[in-house]
């Protein structure tokens, strides 16, 4: 269980943080977004135990950050965005390194070791850590994250800079995390990522939380489902509707906002000499609502 109260950050006279609070239960995924400069970066290593708010409470597990961020770290796996590796160092030497750091026997660094080459698809073939290509290092970090099998994990951007099949096998990763009894906290620019694999979302505005919740309590905040009604007419120069509509890929773009004014929409173009082609049901997305938000 995460409880974050008023959470404040000052870098001299600028707020990073202004106030956040939230509660986060286990074996949940956290997404953290929000423009360039929204204070994402900052609240991360705050949870990370990194750097010290200002004030405010942060609560971990029973674990009062604040106070005892070391107490934290037993437990917890951190990805930061840019992930410095020993790059001279194999793979197998390098896991090892830090299974000896966490205070684990040679027995369970070599099980454990095997275990998340095996689930991340890391075939690293005795290569140096330098040699590897962006993917493999960002899924070597990912392994280094969880060698001492931590229940929370930390990671921002972990998908930041891959090719669409790494990025889609990294996310697929961490949500199973989820099914492991994981607690996973993690920033990304890919709102689509976001909302597939979060239960709840925190949208940050220059330090503030402005909006919280699951994907379908933000939808209902942000403007709940349109109609989207596609339709032809036989003589475009001679059509004439009531129903407010725009050009469309050599058609027209009709919206309704509730079942009732689709089935208005629809008659009335009916009535006018349309063919509807297809109806599409759509919610705001995570960009559409950063962008409602603004900077």
């Amino acid at each position: 269980m995460i409880t974050a109260r008023s959470l404040v950050k000052h870098y001299g006279d600028f707020p990073a943080l202004d106030g956040v609070t939230f509660d986060l239960d286990d074996a949940q995924i956290l997404g953290v977004i929000g423009h360039n400069g929204a204070g994402k970066t900052t609240l991360l290593k705050i949870m990370a135990g990194l750097i010290s708010p200002t004030s405010g409470n942060l609560e971990i597990d029973g674990v009062d950050v604040v106070r005892h961020p070391l107490d934290l770290k037993r437990n917890l796996g951190y990805l930061p965005e840019e992930s410095r590796l020993y790059e001279t160092m194999t793979t197998d030497a390098y896991l090892s390194f830090f299974g000896e750091i966490y205070g684990l026997s040679k027995a369970a660094i070599r099980e454990r070791r095997e275990d998340l080459l095996v689930s991340l698809a890391l075939e690293p073939n005795g290569k140096k850590i330098g040699e590897f290509s962006k993917g493999m290092k960002r899924k070597v970090a990912i392994a280094r994250s969880l060698m001492h099998d931590p229940g929370l994990l930390i990671y921002d951007e972990p998908t930041s800079g891959l090719d669409p099949m790494t990025s889609r096998s990294v996310l697929e990763y961490v949500k199973g995390l989820r099914e492991q009894g994981k607690t996973v906290i993690f920033s990304a620019h890919n709102l689509f990522q976001v909302e597939e694999a979060c239960d709840l979302v925190l949208i940050l505005r220059r330090g503030k939380v402005v909006a919280s919740g699951t994907i379908p309590e933000l939808r209902e905040t942000f403007g709940s489902i349109t109609y989207q009604i596609f339709f032809r007419v036989p003589d475009p120069a001679a059509f004439a509707t009531s129903v407010t509509c725009t050009a469309e890929n050599g058609g027209y773009l009709a919206e309704a906002r509730s079942v009732e004014e689709l089935n208005r929409a629809t008659a009335a173009l009916a009535a006018d000499g349309a063919t509807i082609e297809r109806i599409e049901s759509h919610y705001p997305t995570l960009e559409e609502m950063l962008l409602k938000i603004g900077r």
